[in-house]
């Protein structure tokens, strides 16, 4: 087994009671330190209890079938009615927790360390309005138990028994933000979206507010279902107790708003699909979910959480949530117990707000997933990944960093890293498509943060894409679409089962997992940046044992012909041997400490460094650069130091506000030397003051001057009207503030053909700031200018510009409705816009029209233009915007498009 870092996650609130205290060799040396007894505190960069953990990925019922007599959860045979069907790929095919027990010595076998289990509660077995079942367990209705399908709670007690006791971890994958959909409205049972501003909550009293203004809080108005609330809900009779616990049948606990379209307001406010979606700015919402999930760690032993949807909900809710959870897993001796969130976005200014602002410990890498793609199965620029990893200090606070993040190639949702690699090199032989998917796992387990393994990924698993198509199962499949299904590294199919040990893609992730328990560096060591290649080549880092002064170097080449690098490393004149793949036995390096390292094509190679690296005689020199708000979140300072030197050195970072407290920031390992400071909830204008401290890597210590700055104004930004837009009768405004507040009050402002600027109305209410402006009114010729901005505080946002009348319209020779619904029209697949039965036809009002017939379901689509996704169109007419919902309840449905505006519309 892997040995475990003692060092206990702490959250901001617990940094004083378990920090991360330098051991006594690393204290400031005394007499001779050139660091004054007024500087900052110097400090290791944190390692929390989990950076050395291998995940295993599992959906249960995609895994093993251990007994069949719960294969229908004890509902009958009818498969509309027990889920049960394993013909077809979304409905219950008979994996559950059994058959997890049984096969715990082909999950180990991989050198696994966590098991993470999607959902396993208790889940509404059909949906009927969406064709399917609750196979994957995001469907919930019992919060309290495992769902028949799987076994039942002795069964996963079971699991995490024997887990324990060799050595493993057990992880659930819990929700928070919804439940089944049991809530339907007077109207119909799912519903658009209403926003705040065009229907605000009421008061039982009838009183508008705004929740975000009383969010967690005691002030939280009583609420009334029939009086509240844009829909009135209403639970269908039967169903009135069908959740558990009880307060979850409380309908004025949810939104009751309609369906998202996963962007602005309503991605927090709406309903998934028609799934109920919890308001969890109410106090009674955060107190029950803390109390289902600390039951989980008290009762069974769960060792940690993943977090589904985790951006969809109010950054207060977790706020609350993370730190009292974790306290809870402390207070019944799990040292270790660790969160992580699903915050599916490849941004790391925007993902790394929940383990800064947020408090969470940490989040799933999906940036790490697309730089790994691009590197590993698309060939892209070396440069590019050493660009991201240099990101990682976005994650860098007092109480977090990147080292815990859980890393990962492919997943339930997105689809397989076997399917993304044949999909991006469709020319490929068999051995470029194997190399290239161990590229991927090289990258991923020698590199910061925890490698996940997707189920299915070590057994050459691929699939044409995400969600149903990347859930196959590991015993014998008889579903259609995945015996059609190529695998990587065999001669294997989905009609038999798939656990063979002898598996290349097996043995490599087995051989990793060796390597890296090893030399433990690999998992946790300080991660150096080193070469970049310019184009496709080799990307070189190092890996620095801290306590040993030990030097791995890591060179991947993701070209197809063999690379030679130089690459710098802190051990001149040293020699290098041979850990891990196919390169030379021994390098010696340079006197300057290059080393010329040859890597053969698509391949990885793995060096340790004889020795120590040399002490350092004395602390370098430190000094901060004047720190500005950050570009790509208003809401925190960049913070920077240049530091003299070259040799391996971490500098820690504090702040104060005001003449306060000194507060540790952040400690980061790597040049650049940097910290992203979250300062959302100051005032702007607060004053504030930084300094920092070098520690170099024999105990010097070396402390720069303090430099001042001021908490940034917000900015406001105006995202509609779309820029030239032509218009008739009312113009919609809508405006973002950066940092968002519950306070911030945004004022709308017209202009006339260049004149004077007037204030046309307010809006208070977070997080999307929205105004319709009626220039009927105005009675205004057609080409009259109309130009608008938004205003908040001292900060006036971009202006965009208008034109009444009706524009001319160029039309494309075609355009398509790509979606998941495609092969429901008869398209040999979906998300295919050359498909003749996808194809709209244009009327003489001059809009696009097509009507089908789609069995009931939960569908997403876009527009596509002229049969190619080189101009496409998703939510609100954006271009390459995201994909549009649709809810059907079955039968005939029209799409009709204007090409003026580029929205689409379903009915």
């Amino acid at each position: 087994m892997i040995a475990r870092n003692a060092t206990v996650v702490v959250l901001a609130s617990l940094l004083a009671a378990t920090g991360t205290a330098l051991p006594a060799q690393a204290k400031p040396a005394g007499p001779n330190s050139s660091t004054p007894t007024t500087t900052a505190e110097a400090q290791h960069s944190l390692r929390a209890p989990v950076t050395d953990e291998n995940f295993y990925f599992v959906m249960a019922d995609r895994f093993a079938n251990g007994t069949t007599a719960n294969d229908d959860g004890g509902l009958g045979p009818d498969p509309m009615v027990s889920g049960f069907d394993p013909t077809k790929k979304g409905f219950y095919n008979g994996g559950d927790l059994k058959g997890l027990l049984d096969k715990l010595d082909y999950i180990e076998g991989l050198g696994t360390t966590s098991i993470w289990l999607t959902p396993s509660f208790k889940n509404k077995a059909v949906q009927p309005a969406d064709n399917s079942a609750g196979y994957h367990g995001y469907w919930i209705t019992d919060f309290t138990q495992i769902d028949p399908h799987l076994g039942s709670n002795d069964d996963l007690k079971a699991l995490i028994d024997e887990a324990h006791s060799r050595g493993m971890k057990v992880y659930f994958d819990i929700i928070t933000n919804h439940t089944a959909d049991v809530i339907g409205y007077k109207d119909a049972t799912r519903m658009p979206y209403v926003s705040k501003d065009e229907v605000p909550y009421r008061t039982a009293d009838g009183v508008p507010f705004d929740d975000r203004d009383v969010a967690g809080s005691e002030d939280f108005p009583e609420l009334d279902a029939e009086t509240s609330f844009p829909y009135a809900p209403v639970l269908e009779e039967g169903e009135e107790t069908l959740k558990v616990p009880a307060w979850l049948n409380d309908p004025t606990l949810y939104h009751n708003r309609g369906d998202t379209t996963f962007a602005g307001e309503d991605s927090y406010y709406g309903d998934f699909f028609g799934l109920d979606d919890l308001f969890t700015e109410h106090p009674r919402v955060v107190d029950g979910m803390k109390e289902i999930y600390q039951t989980w760690i008290a009762d069974f032993g769960v060792d940690g959480f993943r977090i589904d949807t985790m951006k969809h909900v109010d950054d207060g809710f977790w706020q609350e949530f993370g730190p009292d959870v974790l306290k809870f897993a402390h207070d019944q001796g799990k040292d270790e117990f660790f969160m992580f969130g699903e915050v599916f976005d490849t941004t790391k200014d925007f993902t790394s707000q929940y383990t800064t602002r947020n408090s969470m410990q940490a989040v799933l890498d999906f940036p790490f997933q697309e730089a790994a793609r691009s590197f590993a199965s698309r060939g892209a620029d070396a440069q590019q990944l050493e660009q991201f990893f240099i990101g990682d200090d976005w994650y860098t606070d007092a109480d977090s960093n990147a080292y815990s993040l859980p890393t990962f190639l492919g997943n339930h949702d997105m689809g397989r890293i076997g399917g993304f690699v044949a999909a991006d090199n469709p020319d490929a032989g068999e051995g470029e498509l194997l190399a290239r998917d161990e590229l991927a796992h090289e990258l991923m387990y020698f590199s910061r943060g925890n490698p996940v393994i997707y189920y299915g990924d070590e057994q050459g698993f691929t699939g044409p894409g995400g969600d149903q198509d990347a859930r196959q199962t590991l015993f014998a499949s008889q579903v259609s679409d995945y015996l059609d299904d190529d695998l990587l590294g065999t001669e294997a199919t989905h009609a038999e089962d798939n656990f063979n040990p002898e598996h290349p893609l097996y043995k490599t992730i087995g051989s990793l997992a060796e390597v890296t328990e090893e030399h433990p560096a690999l998992r946790n060591g300080a991660h150096q940046h080193r070469y970049a290649s310019e184009g496709a080549g080799i990307y070189a880092f190092s890996r620095i044992d801290t306590e040993r002064q030990r030097e791995y170097v890591v060179a991947l080449n993701n070209s197809e012909e063999a690379q030679t690098a130089e690459i710098p490393t802190y051990m001149p004149s040293r020699t290098f041997k041979s850990i891990y793949g196919e390169g030379e036995d021994r390098v010696k390096s340079a006197r300057n400490g290059t080393i010329t390292i040859t890597v053969p094509p698509l391949a990885a190679v793995v060096y340790e460094a004889s020795g120590r690296i040399p002490a350092s005689k004395t602390a370098p020199a430190v000094r901060l650069t004047q720190p500005t708000p950050a570009e790509g979140d208003n809401g925190r300072m960049l913070v920077e130091a240049a530091v003299d030197g070259s040799s391996f050195y971490e500098v820690s970072f504090e702040a104060r506000t005001d003449g306060g407290e000194w507060t540790p920031i952040g400690t980061d390992d790597n040049a650049p030397y940097r910290v992203f400071h979250d300062v959302a909830a100051l005032d702007p204008g607060t004053p504030l003051e930084y300094r920092a401290v070098v520690l170099d890597n024999k105990g010097h210590t070396a402390g720069s001057g303090v430099v001042n700055a001021e908490a940034p104004a917000p900015i406001v930004t105006l995202q509609a009207p779309a820029e030239n837009a032509w218009v008739r009768d009312a113009v919609k405004l809508s405006a973002v503030a950066d940092p968002e507040k519950a306070t911030n009050v945004v004022s709308f402002e017209r202009s006339v053909n260049g004149g004077d600027w007037e204030q046309i109305g307010t809006d208070s209410s977070s997080p999307a700031y929205t105004l319709t402006d009626d220039i009927a009114a105005l009675d205004l010729p057609d080409n009259t200018q109309l130009q608008y901005r938004a205003v908040l505080g001292e900060s006036v946002s971009n202006v965009r510009t208008v034109i009444i009348g009706d524009p001319v319209v160029v039309q494309p020779n075609a355009v398509s409705v790509p979606g998941s619904l495609n092969s429901e029209m008869g398209c040999p697949g979906d998300w295919d816009p050359a498909c003749d039965q996808a194809q709209m036809t244009l009327g003489d009002d001059g809009l696009w029209r097509l009507t089908v017939d789609l069995p009931a379901g939960g569908y997403e689509y876009k527009v596509a233009i002229n049969k190619s996704w080189d101009e496409n169109y998703g939510v609100g007419g954006g271009p390459n915007g995201s994909n549009l919902a649709l809810a059907h309840d079955g039968g005939s449905v029209t799409f009709t498009y204007d090409h003026r505006t580029h929205i689409i519309t379903a009915e």
